[in-house]
């Protein structure tokens, strides 16, 4: 069987770390290292969030978006602090979710990383009437306010109504897993 991941271009593949070349059994953690080890192994969907704010737009990549319920319509995220680029986000009434296809991996590497270039003419961004920056190529827009957030140790989690949704055109996900973006691979079956 052919495995159906496949690393975006101009990404290293996966390296093998000198424990699993030994062969020898991985050393015990505490939980939340090996649940981190878990989660960065499963991989996950990328939406860049972004919101208008009084001195500009700001964003950032996440990997956490999920459907909570569709009546009433809601999504949740998480953010690992509550500071700069997040902070200002989560201090917005309103914010847009767009879901990225695998030809934004560069746009996420730059969303990925703090005081990366955003919002340039460059990377296709346009307004909502509403003033939300968006993705016109995006798979899928959700225009979205802030319900509630909850603080869980380091990070918030953001539980948000979806207010509406804009779907974009058919094209591959783009997908994190053990900190690099992947793309399905169209001929691999299962």
């Amino acid at each position: 069987m052919t495995n159906p991941l496949q690393p975006v271009p101009d990404e290293p593949g996966a390296q093998a770390t000198a424990r699993e070349l030994s062969g020898t059994a991985p050393i015990p953690t505490p939980v939340g290292d090996t649940m981190k080890h878990a989660f960065r192994m499963h991989p996950a969907g990328i939406a860049l969030i972004t919101a208008a704010t009084a001195t500009g737009p700001v964003g950032l990549a996440a990997s956490s978006v999920a459907s909570v319920a569709v009546d009433p319509p809601a999504i949740s995220f998480s953010v690992t602090r509550a500071t700069g680029t997040a902070g200002a986000l989560l201090a917005t009434h309103t914010f847009a979710v767009n879901f990225l296809a695998e030809q934004h991996a560069d746009l996420a590497r730059v969303f990925a990383k703090s005081g990366a270039p955003r919002f340039t003419g460059e990377q296709g961004w346009e307004r909502l009437p509403t003033g939300e920056p968006f993705l016109p190529d995006a798979t899928a827009v959700l225009r979205c306010r802030p319900l509630e957030l909850v603080p869980v140790g380091s990070s918030t989690l953001v539980l948000a109504e979806v207010l509406a949704v804009t779907i974009g055109p058919d094209a591959p996900p783009l997908l994190f897993r053990d900190r690099k973006f992947l793309r399905l691979d169209p001929d691999a079956e299962l």
